[in-house]
């Protein structure tokens, strides 16, 4: 799934009368729910997952983490990952989100289930998964 086929208000209309360019606000700024389902691709072009929620960082406004799915068949066996929203590239060519992470990388990265969330502030957790996707906090 993509960004465009969730797309109800026009965030990312675009015209085809040069006049008119670009009517919307995206791809420059994009709508939170518009996100949810899309797919992510790592550098070789292969799925590794697709996004299930966006996590907000509520005192400083800015998105932390986007909480992707690995690994799954029918929600079965569903593996999450928070991954830190600055490794995650937009590409609007293809209207997908690019992470440039092996396979075999992401299956053995720190992950956890739906029922059992980290805590997502503690620093010793945040130091980690930032850590291992190679970002800054």
């Amino acid at each position: 799934m993509n960004y465009n086929d969730k797309d109800q208000y026009g965030i990312y209309k675009t015209s085809n009368l040069p006049e008119h360019g670009n009517q919307g606000p995206g791809p420059g700024l994009m709508g939170a729910e518009t996100l949810i389902g899309n797919d992510v691709y790592n550098q070789h072009e292969e799925k590794v997952g697709d996004i299930k929620e966006l996590m907000l960082d509520m005192k400083d406004g800015k998105v932390s983490y986007a909480v992707l799915s690995f690994g799954s068949f029918l929600g079965m066996g569903e593996k999450l990952f928070a991954v830190p929203w600055n490794a995650l590239i937009l590409d609007t060519e293809n209207k997908r989100f690019k992470l440039d992470i092996d396979k075999d990388r992401l299956e053995n990265a720190p992950g956890f289930d739906k029922d059992n969330w980290p805590d997502m502030v503690d620093n010793t957790w945040r130091e980690l998964i930032h850590s291992y996707y190679n970002r800054t906090n």
